[in-house]
């Protein structure tokens, strides 16, 4: 079980790896401020959408920050992501992302951009790239799980249920999830109340 979390403390941090803590200053209308920030990158997030088993698939992993704040959640529900790290489009980036934390090969081209906005404004303001892609079984080549010392567990939420999840606060989400399920449900099916939400 990759959730079995031991001797979880915090300590502080002088050089991280991924961001990058900062002190900012500046002046505003005349009066000298300051903020703690960090450095971090972009990232791609993407919706999903698994036609034979009408379900949006979903990643779970530990988050140890979530942990930190909320030590009743081992898990968070997400959309398949990952970092902007590198200099080649987006979609390939997020190409990449189905296929190392999900298991399918996606051609670049049935990717398609939802939208960008801002995350963490009030710490890191990085921007997350959204898109949306439709995945089957013939496109399923590996488990998924992700790469190096990830431990991602993959999972299927149900049309039909989606309703319902987003709304449990017992199972800890981001808000771009929640953003990309009404974005699905404006633009390619209605959210049902009962039944299913096939787009084809």
């Amino acid at each position: 079980m990759p959730f079995e979390i031991n001797d979880f403390h915090v300590t502080p941090l002088d050089n991280g790896q991924f961001v990058r803590p900062v002190r900012l200053y500046y002046q505003q209308n005349g009066a000298s401020r300051t903020w703690e920030a960090v450095q971090c990158h972009d990232s791609v997030a993407v919706l999903l959408y698994h036609r034979d088993h009408d379900a949006f698939l979903l990643v779970k992993q530990f988050r140890p920050a979530v942990h930190m704040n909320h030590p009743e959640h081992l898990c968070t529900y997400e959309l398949c992501a990952g970092l902007v790290d590198k200099e080649v489009p987006l979609g390939q980036i997020a190409r990449e992302e189905i296929d190392e934390e999900c298991g399918f090969d996606v051609p670049v081209e049935s990717i398609s951009k939802i939208c960008s906005f801002f995350t963490n404004v009030g710490v890191s303001g990085n921007k997350q790239h959204l898109f949306y892609a439709e995945i089957d079984d013939s496109m399923k080549r590996h488990e998924g799980g992700g790469v190096h010392t990830e431990e991602i567990l993959l999972e299927f939420i149900p049309c039909k249920d989606a309703r319902t999840f987003i709304y449990n606060e017992s199972k800890a989400k981001t808000p771009g999830l929640i953003f990309a399920f009404h974005w699905f449900w404006e633009n390619i099916s209605p959210a049902p109340r009962s039944g299913n939400c096939r787009t084809r």
